[in-house]
């Protein structure tokens, strides 16, 4: 996966898939230049040999295939740019999914259109939560899908202008939180 925001997709497919109906998805950036991803979700979650073996890409809790490559290519990334990988999960208590990347490394990966990934997970997944969040030092902002679904009523995620709305809306507010990274 070439940039963060296909990761992030990834991620919150395995949220989806794991039956979450709140997944929750944050970017901080800490004065020490490292960039946390935290992928938080209530869904079925995994129980100790599972979340144990989850970074194996010879492992998968899908039944449709032998192998998870997601995990195991954000924890590559990860440790190639001096950052690390942890999961946390229980049966019936959802999963989290921590990756950390220090900005200033050169081979940190770059960001991506996260707030298309944004958008699309919003739209395909119209019966989940999805809450993004990006905290600065000094800036916190927030996308959160049952808010906005509650402010458009009965007028969809997709209608046209609507997506340009919440693009420029998000484009802009990720923009702003990215001018706190330092690469």
């Amino acid at each position: 996966m070439k940039d963060l925001s296909l990761h992030i997709l990834d991620i919150v497919q395995n949220s989806i898939r794991a039956n979450a109906g709140r997944i929750s998805v944050g970017l901080n950036i800490g004065d020490d230049n490292f960039l946390t991803l935290v992928v938080n979700d209530d869904g079925s979650g995994m129980n100790i040999e599972q979340a144990a073996r989850v970074k194996d890409p010879f492992f998968s809790t899908r039944t449709t295939r032998k192998i998870g490559l997601g995990v195991p290519l954000l924890l590559q990334k990860a440790e190639q740019c001096g950052g690390s990988l942890s999961v946390s999960s229980a049966p019936g208590n959802g999963t989290e999914v921590r990756a950390s990347f220090l900005t200033t490394h050169p081979d940190c990966p770059p960001m991506g259109d996260i707030p298309e990934c944004a958008w699309m997970l919003m739209v395909s997944n119209p019966d989940k939560r999805l809450i993004f969040n990006f905290i600065s030092a000094s800036e916190e902002w927030d996308w959160d899908s049952l808010q906005i679904r509650e402010a458009l009523g009965e007028v969809p995620l997709s209608e046209k202008s609507v997506r340009a709305s919440l693009l420029n809306w998000f484009q802009l507010d990720f923009s702003n939180f990215k001018g706190n990274i330092k690469t």
